[in-house]
């Protein structure tokens, strides 16, 4: 499905009509993005929302200054559980027939979150809703994904880091669709607006994936359950990103090549595929390593193309 709605365009209703949404922003140690993340939400919406941080062990006292200034609730996951599972945790005490599942590190445009729910309302099958992704320095992230074939998957793997342009990732991350409203394969789980009913109904995050891959995942199963991703242009968030990359490379490494490990043994088990996973297997080990000594080949694909407007 599509729309023709212009990106930037919604309105706001009143407040007293409007269903409130539980947002869990999962945390650690996230520094000075907390702050902003919580000053730009308050601009993002009319409603009434719940914040929660879900904190996997944060060590510089944030999350604690910011739930003692009654701006979120913190709810200590006990540990270092991944991203997946402490949003689950944060999603769980909530009641909202919203829910907002956010990094830390993203800031949100005036109106934005807004705008998120009155495209779940346009679209009663929608289980996801993504907003535009960009960078400070306004290049556009690509978000909203094709579920990867095997063609593309190997293609954009093998790739991407090296020539961004290659037809596979182009076509993996929709590069030359229009930036307008539409359905999707799957949403950078950076920022999801999820319908609760949805969320629920797929039993959350796959809590195998300590970080990454938990999104496409995520929408994977949606898809199969009858729900839609859609991509929201007309909500715009900045991500500011690179904060655990940059403080702990090696171990982002490792999780996000065993999380591509665990996507495709699941996505082509059985007896028939176990040539492939062997060969995805040592490929992911060969690319691990030399992600280690040549850091673009760890920081994936860059953004092509520049957000509309920026």
């Amino acid at each position: 499905m599509s729309t023709d709605q212009p990106v930037g365009a919604g309105a706001t209703a009143p407040a007293g009509a409007l269903e409130p949404v539980d947002v869990v922003v999962v945390t650690y140690s996230p520094g000075e993005t907390l702050p902003r993340f919580l000053d730009s939400l308050a601009v993002s919406t009319v409603r009434e929302t719940r914040v929660v941080a879900a904190d996997n062990g944060s060590t510089d006292g944030v999350p604690e200054a910011e739930a003692a200034a009654g701006r979120v609730e913190l709810l200590p996951t006990g540990g270092n559980l991944g991203y997946g599972t402490a949003a689950n945790r944060g999603a769980a005490g909530g009641t909202a027939p919203w829910l907002v599942v956010a990094n830390p590190d993203i800031e949100w445009a005036p109106g934005a979150l807004d705008r998120l729910v009155e495209a779940g309302e346009r679209h009663p099958r929608g289980g996801a809703f993504g907003p535009l992704v960009q960078s400070p320095d306004g290049a556009l992230y690509p978000s909203a994904r094709s579920l990867p074939s095997l063609g593309r998957g190997i293609g954009h793997a093998l790739l991407g880091w090296a020539w961004a342009g290659n037809p596979w990732t182009r076509a993996y991350r929709q590069e030359s669709e229009a930036v307008t409203e539409r359905e999707t394969g799957w949403l950078s789980g950076s920022c999801l607006l999820l319908r609760r009913e949805a969320f629920d109904a797929v039993g959350g995050f796959d809590e195998g994936y300590f970080m990454f891959f938990e999104d496409l995942d995520l929408g994977e199963r949606l898809a199969a359950a009858g729900w839609a991703s859609v991509y929201v242009p007309g909500a715009r968030v900045t991500h500011v990103g690179g904060h655990t990359w940059r403080s702990e490379p090696t171990p982002m490494l490792r999780a996000h090549h065993l999380s591509a490990r665990r996507y495709v043994s699941r996505r082509w088990s059985g007896p028939r595929w176990w040539p492939l996973r062997v060969v995805v297997r040592v490929g992911l080990a060969v690319r691990f390593r030399l992600a280690r000594v040549v850091a673009r080949a760890g920081q994936g694909a860059p953004p092509t193309r520049s957000a509309p407007g920026a």
